[in-house]
């Protein structure tokens, strides 16, 4: 592509032409007044760049770490200064968690001004400086370029994240100084081939072998080829927190997922493992369950630890061998190891033992949300994306929905409430014709469901599952295991959904059992195709009491 401006230009129609020259297709923003010239820029380049104006700067910060994860490029998010910053700071905390590439532009008052307490002033490098892997004020217009180019190669290369870039009013109006030559080509470390022969000899000699995937940064022609080898030699795989569409869960070595309330069974293997190849996974606080799972006497002997970021390397487990490498290829060299043996009892058992867990389970309410989970991995297609916030309600989709094909799953490792609705709109504006779903707890819902405004207005159509137990349920969960009958700030007065959808120009239908969930969720599937088509919301009322699969508020009251 070319710049949109090649003769001389200000800053903000030079930030504007690495956007474009960088392939950014589209912008997550809340407009403001501090950053009008870069609005203005864009007005000339519509045809390349959709700008999606959302209603709440949390919702656009979402969206645009939503986009990344699924694209792999930098989501771009736009906000105001002052508050529109610190409302953007969660989608920002997200990506550095989730490992997620994204720039956050940032409106900022005039250099001129600075340090005087005007109005808005934020000093962005130190308000985002633990929260981005960059944090930076565009001060010298000439250098627009050369900044923002920076940008997108820091959050791109090692392990991706987000980057932040602070845009005083005065310096977007002044010479922006040369135009991009071309895109960001961000570099990509491969493995050793000898690191790559002395992991093939550690696994000829493993008795109990167990394979980790996690991280972004994967291709889809690296996750077929890890997966191919791993199928084929038998080596039991395991995916980490939230990461379950990187490896089809009906391939039979699959073995589960690594996150909150996850198999006993797969515990039980990954400490029993006499090796553990783990490639981009963190090995953070959720796969280790409170870094517990895992154990530093013994991982120098058992632990193969690969990931982009080498910062991530032995900071908490102690490895047998290490490398700071692209996951992409570093799975692909992994991929022509030919260990001399094979593991096809022990996956097949791991495998039994995932769909075993799989199984809907019994619940005390007239909504089982195991069996409504599984209802929707019958009728789905592969290619539908499942998005969620935090909540208990989370971890039933998580359970009971099984993942076959990459970028099915948006779900933020942050833990961060508010996550699931804008990242579904996000998804369904990079992937109109394909099924998203978004299910959400009704106190996750409500922190950013007013962005149903943003899809009736852009025709990004989704369908929402609103899962209302009338209370905070993670915490109500803990709340009732330490302090049992106390509760207190946990209980919620919900709207009726159906007509809070109908406010907004959706549709809504409501949904109280098991039965009827299969038509309601079928009415709303109905509802978002077809060219007079409009996002939907399915209100479901389940039972507090159902806290958590296999969980109950009696049984944790020790009832």
């Amino acid at each position: 592509m070319t710049p949109a401006s090649t003769t001389v230009a200000n800053t903000a129609r030079r930030l504007v032409d690495v956007l474009v020259m960088n392939g950014v297709e589209r912008i997550f923003c809340v407009p403001g007044e501090s950053y009008l010239a870069v609005l203005d820029a864009l007005a000339d380049v519509t045809d390349q760049i959709q700008v999606i104006t959302c209603r709440h700067e949390a919702g656009a910060a979402n969206m645009a770490e939503a986009y990344g994860k699924l694209t792999g490029k930098p989501g771009i998010c736009m906000v105001t200064r002052g508050p529109g910053a610190t409302h953007a700071s969660i989608g920002v905390h997200t990506a550095h968690q989730d490992s997620t590439p994204m720039i956050l532009f940032v409106g900022q008052i005039a250099v001129s001004d600075r340090g005087r307490g005007a109005f808005q002033e934020v000093d962005y490098r130190e308000v985002f400086g633990g929260l981005a892997k960059w944090a930076t004020e565009l001060e010298t217009s000439t250098r627009t370029v050369e900044v923002v180019e920076r940008a997108f190669a820091t959050a791109l290369q090692g392990r991706m994240g987000p980057v932040v870039i602070a845009l005083p009013e005065d310096v977007l109006e002044a010479d922006g100084g040369p135009a991009p030559v071309r895109p960001v080509a961000p570099a990509r470390s491969a493995l050793d081939p000898a690191f790559v022969a002395e992991v093939g000899s550690h696994l000829a000699k493993a008795e109990r072998p167990l394979l980790v995937l996690g991280g972004s940064g994967w291709t889809q022609e690296a996750t077929t080829a890890i997966g191919d080898w791993a199928e084929r030699i038998g080596l039991p795989l395991a995916l980490s927190f939230r990461r379950k569409d990187l490896i089809s869960n009906a391939r039979p070595n699959y073995v589960g997922d690594l996150g909150l309330g996850p198999n006993p069974v797969l515990l039980q293997r990954v400490r029993d493992a006499d090796l553990i190849i783990t490639i981009g996974a963190r090995l953070g606080e959720n796969p280790t369950q409170g870094y517990t799972l895992l154990d530093r006497a013994r991982t120098p002997e058992t632990l193969i630890h690969i990931h982009p970021g080498p910062e991530e390397l032995g900071r908490v487990w102690p490895p047998l061998m290490s490398a700071c490498a692209d996951v992409s290829l570093a799975a692909m060299a992994l991929a022509e190891i030919e260990p001399g043996r094979t593991w096809h009892e022990q996956a097949e058992a791991g495998h039994a033992a995932y769909e075993a867990f799989t199984t809907p389970v019994a619940v005390t309410g007239r909504a089982n949300m195991s069996e409504c989970m599984a209802h929707l991995r019958s009728v789905l297609p592969a290619d539908a994306v499942l998005t969620n916030g935090a909540g208990n309600y989370a971890a039933w989709l998580h359970r009971f929905h099984k993942h076959t094909a990459m970028h099915t799953q948006l779900g933020p490792t942050s833990g961060a409430m508010g996550y699931g609705y804008p990242a579904a709109v996000a998804a369904k504006s990079l992937y109109p014709d394909r099924d998203v779903v978004c299910i959400a707890g009704d106190g996750e819902y409500l922190m950013t469901g007013q962005e149903l405004a943003t899809a009736v207005q852009y025709g990004i159509n989704t369908v929402t599952v609103i899962v209302d137990n009338g209370t905070y349920g993670t915490i109500r969960m803990h709340q009732e295991r330490d302090y049992p009958r106390r509760v207190i700030a946990t209980d919620l007065k919900n709207p009726d959904f159906v007509q809070y959808a109908r406010a907004f120009g959706a549709f809504g239908v409501r949904c109280e059992t098991t039965e009827d969930f299969p038509a309601a969720f079928a009415a709303a599937r109905k509802a978002v195709s077809g060219p007079d088509g409009v996002p939907a919301i399915v209100h479901l009322i389940t039972s507090a009491e159902d806290i958590a699969p296999g969980r109950t508020i009696t049984a944790l009251r020790g009832g």
